[in-house]
């Protein structure tokens, strides 16, 4: 079955061209020069929102492109907007019980866990305030801010939680690290105005849907790779910009991979360790069985997660 699109509705995300749209149309503009403020030799601007089931299924290329290009990319997270509210009823999609069936195809296109029933159960009314608090999240610290995101993504996706609510948010911030009391401040703060120059800055560049992510280098050339795409399209963007960067190696069996993150899917698992995705599901259940691992299964797939060891991105 094709998963029905629109150019107005914001979460009904194609399947093809692996994008969640926005409802707001903008046109490409050039990159501005202050954009290429880093120390690595490339920028990517990495365009996401917390609900984006397309940014989800671009986590096992994303986790792998931080381990071998790490040394050479500076990630820059920014919030787009993809829910502001449901104001409007368009590709079939009018309220958020339409987004379950959805959700729940998108989970197996992409071969990482979605339970679509969060818009049957406590649906979200916008994605801004888990937005916000991801702003205020990076005030703090950028590195646990990524943490938060993720945290906060397996709330929604896997355990069916509002993420809009913000009890659930300051849940997800004490299990990074980050001090609610302070969160909360900047969430009603300083974070709207991160929020809002995010918005700004997305209009700006022509971002149309999530994940777009800007490959830039120093000279201010850019690589744009839209949508969910397999991992040798961000490699090459890379590599277009730099021929000479050079990949890192890292170890590949489980316990790197989970001393490194926390948590995985079977998809991310194949995907970092390079073993083929059966195998991968195969080992990470006989870990799980042993006690080693524990595992989260939902309707759509499973989660494994290593526990006492500190959260990684």
């Amino acid at each position: 079955m094709k998963i029905e699109t629109s150019e107005n509705n914001p979460l009904l995300c194609d399947i093809e061209t692996g994008i969640c749209k926005t409802s707001d149309q903008s046109t490409d503009t050039v990159l501005q020069s202050d954009m290429q403020s880093t120390k690595k030799s490339i920028t990517v601007i990495y365009y996401t929102d917390p609900i984006c089931s397309s940014c989800w299924g671009i986590e096992p290329q994303l986790r792998k492109l931080k381990l071998e290009y790490g040394n050479s990319i500076t990630i820059e997270y920014r919030m787009g907007g993809l829910l502001p509210n449901w104001s409007y009823n368009s590709g079939g999609i009018g309220k958020p019980s339409d987004v379950a069936s959805h959700w729940d195809e998108v989970s197996v296109y992409y071969d990482m866990p979605i339970d679509g029933d969060l818009w049957l159960i406590d649906p979200l009314e916008s994605s801004y305030p888990p937005s916000i608090a991801f702003k205020a999240a990076q005030i703090q610290n950028n590195e646990k801010a990524i943490l938060f995101l993720r945290e906060i993504r397996e709330m929604v996706f896997l355990q069916k939680k509002n993420i809009a609510k913000w009890e659930n948010l300051a849940i997800a911030a004490k299990n990074v690290g980050l001090h609610s009391e302070q969160l909360k401040s900047d969430f009603e703060g300083a974070a709207k105005v991160l929020f809002e120059e995010d918005l700004k800055l997305g209009k700006e560049l022509g971002v149309r849907g999530f994940p777009t992510l800007f490959f830039i280098d120093d000279s201010g050339n850019k690589e744009i790779v839209y949508g969910s795409r397999p991992y040798a399209f961000y490699e090459m963007a890379i590599l277009k910009l730099d021929p000479n960067v050079t990949k890192s190696e890292y170890v590949k069996n489980w316990e790197t991979l989970f001393s490194l993150y926390h948590s995985l899917t079977a998809k991310e698992y194949s995907e970092l360790s390079g073993t083929p995705r059966i195998e991968s599901e195969n080992l990470l259940n006989e870990l799980s069985n042993a006690g080693t691992l524990k595992k989260m299964t939902i309707k759509n797939g499973s989660i494994w997660n290593y526990n006492g060891i500190n959260k990684k991105r």
